[in-house]
């Protein structure tokens, strides 16, 4: 069978263990030279990687004379690391907050009422909030491979965003629940009414 080959996160764990593992200073070539005979990234996806690193502060480097040098140590890089992930999980716990102010205003709104322009902006934004959560989470993914303290931090912090998401879904259950016994609605128009998915479930 066809071996497959590295992800663009997978590329860039690698090419930070030759920083780390050797504490050198390197040019553009000397990493193009080592990377595919030690790490296994092809030669022409070296630039776009060490580039993608520099983009985000992980890897350091100046230009002496005629010549650009690149370096990251280790330290340097958990510290770029955890501020990154700080500010990530700031935007979550922001989105997380809003996502479940919005939440409640839905809750509030009378059982069978028409749709109102203020409910459809409602869903709207909890839609869009909803997306930038997912995307907040890819970010956070990116550094999973990098750091093994950093990964166990992530961790932590997807349980909390689990068990809060499941509280709600459950919440969510148990109005729909008391709405079909005390106005006889079908599901279908009550998640319809209020923009509920028909697939929601608990987050595994």
């Amino acid at each position: 069978s066809k071996k497959k080959g590295l992800s663009f996160e997978e590329k860039r764990a690698r090419m930070m263990e030759i920083f780390f593992q050797t504490k050198d200073v390197f040019q553009l070539k000397d990493i193009e030279k080592i990377a595919p005979k030690e790490k296994g990234i092809t030669s022409m996806s070296v630039k776009e990687i060490l580039q993608s690193l520099v983009d985000d502060g992980m890897v350091d480097t100046d230009r002496i004379g005629t010549s650009n040098y690149f370096w990251a140590f280790p330290s340097k890089a958990l510290h770029a690391r955890k501020r990154k992930l700080e500010e990530l999980e700031s935007q979550f716990a922001e989105s997380s907050q809003k996502k479940e102010t919005l939440q409640k205003s839905i809750e509030k709104a009378k059982i069978g009422r028409e749709d109102t322009a203020e409910r459809a902006a409602l869903v709207k934004e909890l839609a869009a909030l909803r997306q930038k959560k997912e995307q907040l989470k890819a970010e956070i993914d990116k550094y999973r491979e990098c750091d093994p303290d950093v990964v166990e931090e992530m961790r932590q912090t997807n349980k909390v965003a689990k068990e809060a998401a499941n509280r709600w879904t459950d919440n969510i259950f148990s109005i729909k629940s008391w709405a079909k016994r005390k106005f006889g609605f079908e599901e279908s128009r009550i998640d319809k009414s209020f923009g509920i998915p028909e697939d929601l479930d608990y987050i595994d």
